[in-house]
């Protein structure tokens, strides 16, 4: 087998690259290592897919080095390959993909990456897009926006990013204009919420536990949509979502609708921008669909 580490130079504040390549320095496995440095955005797909066409017949496994987007990235490069496996080494500043299977420090370890037994999940899919973890609209794409926007200027990003994403979504995002349709069923027909997640993963924003009963092989996704309220009921609820405890918490069940399917549609006003595990996408009209199975991930013991 070969092993390519797909690296974000960026992420990890740049220091990851350096503890990455002193690891495969040390493993019996060393000639079979590769690092390819992603340039730009998409480019480690197009990386993924090139390496896969250069390589016919060989098993490969590409390890995602960076966050949520670089993972994100090697994914859609690799679904569909034969003899192709995916895991990742997370050092991004969320992490939210690999809090489903454990966590960031189950991933830490080079040499299990190398060697972890893979198990095949599902992935979201937009057109000819795949997210691997979440699909996001409303207040969640006010803060993604932010994010990348500060992203752009600092070239790296923090929790306090996150935070003043919040913020802004507080001023400027309590209410928003959109229909979901799951399965043919009109979950929205008043057409305003404040949120609304299409999950795959369970984590989002690098502390929210979005969608606790999601699992990444149910053939399923999970659809939470919270309907507008005040800003200071938002503060009241928002340890609970955090938490993930919104889906049975009485004190919310006027506010949460949620539901499991197998296509959803959304319909919104021009210029609506969704999140795509943290790419920011504009469309006013867009089906998610999920695809069962499409995926080996490798997932340390």
């Amino acid at each position: 087998m070969r092993f390519i580490f797909i690296m974000n130079p960026r992420a990890g504040e740049g220091k990851a690259g350096e503890t990455i390549r002193a690891a495969i320095e040390k493993l019996p496995e060393k000639e079979s290592c590769e690092i390819y440095l992603t340039q730009c955005e998409k480019d480690a797909t197009a990386y993924v897919r090139k390496y896969c066409a250069e390589h016919p017949g060989e098993e490969l496994r590409f390890i995602a080095c960076g966050g949520d987007g670089t993972i994100n990235e090697v994914c859609n490069g690799a679904v569909g390959q034969k003899n192709v496996s995916v895991t990742c080494y997370p050092c991004g500043s969320g992490n939210d993909f690999v809090k489903a299977f454990g966590g960031a420090e189950k991933f830490l370890d080079v040499a299990a990456l190398l060697r972890a037994p893979t198990r095949k999940i599902d992935l979201l899919k937009i057109g000819d897009l795949y997210s691997d973890n979440i699909v996001n609209f409303g207040f969640d794409t006010t803060v993604a926006i932010t994010i990348n926007e500060e992203r752009a200027k600092k070239g790296t990003s923090s929790k306090s990013v996150y935070t003043k994403g919040i913020v802004k979504a507080l001023l400027t995002s309590m209410k928003n204009s959109f229909r979901v349709i799951a399965d043919g069923e009109e979950l929205l027909p008043e057409g305003k919420a404040l949120l609304c997640t299409l999950a795959n993963g369970q984590y989002v924003g690098g502390s929210f536990r979005c969608a606790p009963r999601s699992r990444s092989d149910d053939g399923l996704i999970d659809v939470c949509i919270i309907r507008p309220i005040s800003r200071i009921r938002f503060v009241k609820i928002l340890g609970t979502y955090t938490e993930g405890k919104h889906l049975d918490d009485e004190k919310m069940k006027d506010i949460v609708i949620y539901r499991q399917a197998k296509k959803v549609e959304v319909i919104a006003p021009e210029g609506f921008a969704y999140s795509l595990d943290g790419e920011i996408i504009y469309d006013s009209h867009f089906t998610v669909e999920i695809a069962e199975k499409v995926l080996d991930l490798a997932v340390p013991e």
